[in-house]
This record gives C-alpha cells, structure tokens and sequence, in this order.
C-alpha cells in the first residue's frame, strides 16, 4: 500500500489466529480486510478446509479456504510440543489479539489458559475463542459443527416445508454469525481497553449464536407460548410474504403494510382483493394465508418474474426475482456494490462493512502452506539458523506433515 492510499480502519492492530475451518477464520478475514495484520497459525497438517475440495486453484487452495482466509499471513507450527507454544508466546509479545477454536480445554492444558496465563503475561490481549457450546454448562466442551448446532438450536425445525419436513438452512449461518459476533466482541474490547488500559476474554459459541437469530420465533415464543410451525416459503406473522411462480423465474413478494398490499393488487390488476374482507388488514391475511396465495400464485403465474419483481420494487412492493449464484456474482448491481474481489487470479465474495474514509480492501490472495513462516519468525527475532533448526525438527513448518 502506498502512502497516497488510505490504511485500513484497523492498520496497526496485530492478530495472531490460530483457529481453523470457518467461524474464526472469517472473524479474522473481517478484521484483516480492514487494514489488521493477521498471521495464521495453521497445525503441522494444516487448516483441513485445505482440503474441502475440489475445486482448487493451480496452486492447490481450495475454494472453501480461499473463500475465509485472505489478507492473512500463513505460518505453521506444532502447538502441541512445547517448542512450538514458546515460538507462539514470542508471537504474542506484539499482539493484541489472539483467535483460537481449540476444543474445549486445550490451552489450559498447555498452559496458555486465558486467566491463569495469558491474562498475566499479556495485560492488554484480547483472547477469543470460538466453540461449539462454550467451556461449562449441560452441553459445555461438546464438539460443534454448523449443521449439528442448527439441529441443537432448534433452526432447522423452522426451516422447510410441511412436504419436506425440517431442513438445514443452506448456507452455514451459524458458522458465519458466529464469526461476526467474535468480530464484535473483539471491536468492543479494543474499544474498552482504550478506558482500562486491560485485555479480556471473548467467548463466542455456535449455540449462542444460532439461538440468538430466532427472529420471530422466540418473540412469538414467550409473549404466546406458540411453537413455530414449517412455513416453507411463506411467513408466520405476514402476509403476503412468500415465493410465487411465474412464467419465468419465481420471485418472492413481501407486503409490510396494507398500503403495499393495495399497490400489490393494483399493479397484478385486480385492485379489488384489497377490499376483500379477508384480506383487508395482515391479521385479515394471516387468517385467509391459503386463500390468499392462491389468488396471488393464479395472478403471477403469467408474468416475467424478472421484470415484474423489478416493477414491484420499482413501485415500493418489497420483492425480489429468486436468482441463482451465478446471477448474484455478475450481477451489475453485485458489481457497483464492490462486493466481488480480485487479484492476482483471486476472486471472491467482497467484505459488506463499508467504512467512506478506510475502506476494506484485499490486499493479498490466500496462500499456500507455510508461504510466510521464515519471514515471520524472522520478524520476531529469530535468526536464519534458528528458524533452520526449528524447521528441522517439525516444530515450524512450510510443508504440510503427511498424515
């Protein structure tokens, strides 16, 4: 980065990550994206999202790994011998943040657990950690993956059809909110630690997470006791709000008010369904959801789904054509939003957190295996020699150990 060009909002923060798969890695891309200097510190085998392929580049990367761990330095070492830990404690001399998603237990049994070590030595470290179900509790230290936690956390109940059943939402939702809320608790004690002058712990958990979006399902919960039913594309509290054929693509119409649901009626040409009794007011709607929808499916059924969604919205009915992800990715508006990435042959989904005067940026590619284990070390002290013997013995790596 030239002088001329802005730094990013974290220039200057220091990261050491040393989490893998998803949850932590994407914490970490947020805040590299935005300017921090983030060194991961992949295992002797490596980051297994390495391998969650194909596809993969020419240089190997998989797609899935590519996709959660740019503007990273990449470095490896054995954490589980004590070499290892004392080049990582050197590590953290420098940094104010530390990512980790070890299975529950395993820094303390290395002797790196947060308030009985790293806390100590390191006043100002933020230590995040990311798990499944946290460290305590009926359910503390259980291993967490996406899909099993949505299970556990009653979302894949509300998700589906009464014709499928329950389904798994399927984008890994809790993995990414769970990235974003270890993002902001991380941005919430830096800010904190200007006051005290004192690090902390950040304890981020897929089923915190997962719990913490069901929007409206536990509203409905504890003000009426109600037990979210299977919906499919329609909604439990409005209507209309669902997805309709056309000779087209489908599209999803999503009337807020009674105002959008009479323009709704107007520009389907039947202007009269807003006077319908039965479709009069939400509550109305909500009452008549099987009628109502089926009125609405015999009216769409002959119009472009494009270019209606567009009039829709176009006349304030909040809808959308149902697009797939290569439509998404080339759209023009895609593209004016910035929020594809390229360089150097990468391209990719761009970072949503849009900040006027430093903007997020990629700045480098994902990279290999150990692509900047020398330079770093180097950077912390350690002399070619040392960083020779440290290589020699699998302590440091630049090659993934065969399993």
């Amino acid at each position: 980065m030239s002088s001329a060009e802005p730094a990013g909002a974290l220039a200057g923060l220091k990261v050491i990550d040393l989490s893998r798969v998803l949850g932590g890695p994407y914490c970490s891309q947020m805040l590299a994206d935005h300017g921090a200097d983030v060194i991961k510190v992949e295992p002797p085998q490596g980051d297994e999202t390495r391998g969650w392929g194909p596809p993969f580049d020419a240089e190997g990367i998989s797609a899935y790994f590519a996709g959660i761990n740019r503007n990273k330095r990449k470095i490896a070492l054995d954490l589980a011998r004590p070499e290892g830990r004392a080049v990582l404690l050197k590590l953290l001399e420098p940094a104010d943040v530390l990512i980790e998603n070890f299975k529950t237990g395993t820094m303390e049994k290395w002797g790196l657990g947060y308030s009985e070590t790293l806390a100590q030595t390191f006043p100002r470290l933020i230590h995040a950690r990311v798990t499944g179900f946290g460290a305590d509790g009926p359910m503390g230290g259980y291993p967490g993956y996406d899909a099993m936690v949505q299970a556990w956390a009653g979302l894949v109940s509300v998700n589906g059809a009464p014709e499928s059943g329950p389904v798994r939402i399927g984008v890994p939702v809790v993995d990414l909110a769970t990235g974003m809320n270890a993002c902001m608790g991380i941005l919430m004690a830096l800010y904190e630690r200007q006051r005290s002058g004192k690090g902390q712990f950040v304890d981020a958990t897929l089923y915190d997470s997962a719990i913490a979006l069901h929007q409206p399902h536990a509203p409905n919960y504890f003000m009426a006791g109600l037990t979210p039913k299977l919906y499919g594309n329609s909604h439990g509290n409005l209507a209309p709000y669902a997805n309709f054929p056309t000779k087209g693509r489908n599209i999803v119409i999503g009337a807020g008010n009674d105002a959008q649901f009479r323009k709704l009626a107007q520009l389907l040409g039947k202007p009269a369904l807003a006077d319908d009794p039965r479709f009069r007011t939400n509550k109305d709607r909500i009452a008549n959801k099987p009628a109502l929808e089926a009125e609405l499916r015999a009216l769409t059924a002959e119009r472009d789904g494009e270019a209606f969604a567009t009039e829709l919205m176009e006349n304030g009915v909040p809808s959308g054509a149902v697009f797939e992800v290569p439509d998404v990715m080339e759209h023009p508006h895609t593209r004016h939003r910035g929020m594809v990435w390229e360089k150097d042959g990468y391209r990719n989904v761009g970072n949503p957190v849009k900040l006027s005067r430093t903007p997020p940026e990629v700045r480098s590619k994902p990279r290999t295996f150990g692509h900047d284990t020398r330079a770093v070390l180097r950077e912390h002290g350690y002399s070619d020699a040392d960083i020779d013997a440290l290589l020699k013995a699998g302590v440091a790596l630049v090659e993934p150990k065969k399993a």
